[in-house]
């Protein structure tokens, strides 16, 4: 294994579960809740995401160190809430983006990440003039439920280990930086 794939395998940081957050029905204001059941497949119990295998977005996260961050992008003292940005959990502690092609458990259930969670133009309409560009880069990722379980605030989330890391973007640019060193 070479050393960046040794760096990318390991990822020593466990995170907490900080919010969570449900939408019984598309457009909906965001419903708190304490804890929340993962299906798998299905997503989480009263969110009202397409039930199925190929539904990428089943569970939508957010790193909570963001919402400061965000905020800050718009011009506001305070952090933005966890509801605003429509996201299910807000996770603190651990980078999301060191989940890129990971499994990882949040409580009794296990998630794989499937993508980052692109801001979207009803964020804008909702919160205000430059909300999209501000969550450029800080949306945070979608998971889907490989095994289900009950997942509690405060609950812990903690990376499945990885033997290798295949990502065929990141090897075809360290092979194409290697040939200009080469001078080929």
């Amino acid at each position: 294994m070479s050393p960046l794939q040794e760096l990318l395998a390991e990822v020593p940081q466990v995170g907490q579960v900080r919010w969570i957050g449900v939408r019984p029905k598309a457009r909906e204001a965001m419903l708190e809740v304490d804890a929340v059941e993962a299906r798998r497949d299905a997503g989480l119990t009263g969110d009202h995401s397409r039930p199925g295998p190929r539904n990428a977005r089943q569970v939508t996260l957010i790193q909570w160190e963001h919402l400061a961050v965000v905020a800050a992008l718009l011009g506001r003292e305070a952090p933005m809430l966890p509801s605003e940005l429509r996201r299910n959990i807000a996770v603190a502690g651990i980078n999301l983006f060191s989940l890129k092609g990971r499994r990882f458990r949040i409580g009794q259930a296990l998630l794989e990440t499937t993508g980052w969670c692109q801001p979207c133009a009803r964020l804008e309409e909702r919160l205000g003039r430059g909300t999209f560009q501000a969550m450029r880069g800080h949306g945070g990722i979608t998971a889907r439920v490989i095994e289900g379980g009950i997942i509690r605030l405060e609950d812990a989330v903690s990376v499945e280990p990885l033997e290798t890391i295949s990502d065929p973007q990141d090897n075809d640019a360290r092979q194409g930086w290697r040939a200009r060193l080469a001078g080929r």
